[in-house]
């Protein structure tokens, strides 16, 4: 007899509708799996097996083929074990398959027959809504994520036995969604006050999160960039529940979504210098996220730059820019969102003491060489690029100063100008070039301004724009419709390296 039931594989962070085809018949005792499947799925044969005897089912000593398809897109991970038991329970006539008609599955099967949270179960009940189901059965665990996706009905199942109590007046009851609402009142995590002496950095990390603009920060050891870098996220506004449910359906499809719903903080990720290309871009085999997407809407952090190997810092080109990264692969090419806030912070020199403190000890070539990880095609997409001194004892022993509660006000006030003015969602650093001239109207005195910074500065076409973006950025601060001179000219100076 032949049976089929629906289910997912993950690709990327998306969801692909497979057929699981399941056919029993007489012949040898065997159970052949076929349609590309990984080792993790080849092994779902023996968790199958297992699962139905321990839940009192039977386990048919006949001829088993089970079909994933399409049979051209490669399948991994265990996700596929509880399709293929109801399947072959179907096929073996220990289940009606009327009960797996417009339903899809997902789960992970323990040998003594309970359910396991797999990946990706945000994105698989998004797509089951839109390819028509009428529900989805997924582990108990992930059953809250998937509350959060419209359209199908979320059942969730403990064990595999369960499954006899579909379409029944015993199924499960799905558990209420998660509750949501944005918090933009109260700071997350270390608060922006204990970066002291150093005003003009914290500036810049204001201007940054108002437009959401990358910033790269060059100073010596103990100036204070790494400490301003953590505390960005404190003066960052809330996500909203689109921009949450982006970042959940990321860090599920992962391995990493949270237990208690949406996300009320935006990601931030730090990797070691040592990571890789793939690591920090994404890719592999299957391809899966890199770094940049999983600080999707919030902040990418490289500390230490200049120890990051060259070949992985070119490969963000792509997604500085175009707020997305693509990975091809010889059958299929994928393509993973990474909109976020680079924040970059290198020493002037491998030593640390730069050459204008007088006691850097380092060769002319040594230095060349650790400057020359930044190459100029990547320094002209930064924003913001700013040098900072040690502070003094004096101003380490002042008065802290404005805490990220009163920051983070302004920098909300900016965005919601910017998104009044845009739409929800997008700020001045996702300003497109169509309409960055009518956004971004300069006033009399402004224009002749930036093009003497333009010539002073050597700015690129791409970084006159950039300088626009910012200056819109400054002028939202100020509350201003128009920008100008003065906002220009705080731009092209947040725009030059070197000491002020």
């Amino acid at each position: 007899m032949l049976a089929a039931a629906r289910s997912f594989a993950l690709i990327g962070v998306e969801a692909r509708e497979v057929q699981v085809e399941v056919h029993v018949g007489p012949g040898l005792p065997a159970f052949s799996l076929v349609g590309l499947p990984d080792a993790a799925v080849r092994e779902s044969r023996e968790r199958v097996r297992a699962a139905l005897v321990n839940s009192g089912f039977k386990f048919p000593q006949q001829r088993i083929t089970a079909n994933l398809a399409p049979a051209d897109l490669r399948k991994a991970g265990p996700s596929f074990d509880l399709a293929i038991a109801a399947a072959l329970l179907a096929a073996s006539e220990q289940l009606e398959p009327r009960r797996l008609e417009r339903l899809a599955l997902a789960g992970e099967l323990a040998l003594d027959g309970s359910i396991r949270p797999v990946p990706g179960t945000l994105a698989m009940a998004e797509a089951a809504g839109r390819r028509g189901s009428e529900a989805i059965a997924v582990p108990s665990a992930n059953a809250p994520e998937a509350m959060l996706a419209e359209g199908a009905r979320v059942i969730p199942l403990e064990r595999l036995a369960e499954l006899a109590s579909l379409g029944t007046d015993q199924e499960p009851e799905p558990p209420p969604a998660p509750g949501w609402g944005p918090n933009n009142a109260r700071p997350a995590g270390p608060d922006l006050a204990d970066l002291r002496g150093q005003p003009y950095l914290r500036y810049a990390l204001e201007v940054a999160a108002a437009g959401g603009h990358s910033v790269l920060i060059v100073g010596p050891p103990g100036a204070g960039k790494s400490l301003a870098a953590r505390r960005l996220p404190s003066i960052l506004p809330s996500p909203s529940r689109s921009e949450a449910l982006e970042v959940l359906r990321i860090a599920s499809a992962s391995g990493r979504s949270p237990r208690l719903g949406l996300p009320a903080a935006r990601p931030f990720r730090a990797p070691h210098h040592t990571i890789s290309t793939a690591g920090l871009v994404g890719g592999g085999s299957p391809p899966r996220p890199g770094e940049v997407t999983l600080a999707h809407r919030g902040v990418l952090f490289l500390d230490e730059l200049g120890e990051f190997s060259r070949e992985a810092l070119e490969a963000l080109r792509q997604p500085l820019e175009e707020g997305r990264v693509t990975i091809v692969r010889a059958r299929h090419a994928i393509e993973l969102p990474c909109r976020f806030m680079l924040i970059a912070a290198s020493n002037p020199c491998p030593c640390g003491r730069g050459e204008e403190s007088g006691e850097c000890e380092c060769q002319p070539a040594s230095v060349r060489r650790y400057r020359a990880k930044l190459s100029g095609a990547l320094a002209d997409r930064i924003d913001i690029a700013i040098s900072v001194e040690r502070p003094t004892a004096e101003q380490m022993a002042a008065a802290p100063a404005t805490d990220s509660a009163s920051v983070r006000e302004r920098v909300v006030a900016a965005r919601e100008l910017q998104e009044r003015r845009m739409g929800p969602g997008r700020c001045n650093a996702e300003i497109g070039l169509a309409e960055l001239r009518r956004v971004c109207r300069l006033g009399a005195t402004a224009k002749p301004l930036l093009a003497d910074g333009h010539a002073t500065l050597g700015l690129s076409g791409r970084g006159h724009d950039r300088v626009l973006r910012l200056s819109r950025t400054i002028a939202d601060l100020d509350g201003s419709e128009r920008v100008s001179d003065d906002h220009v000219a705080k731009a092209l100076t947040l725009r030059r390296r070197g000491p002020r």
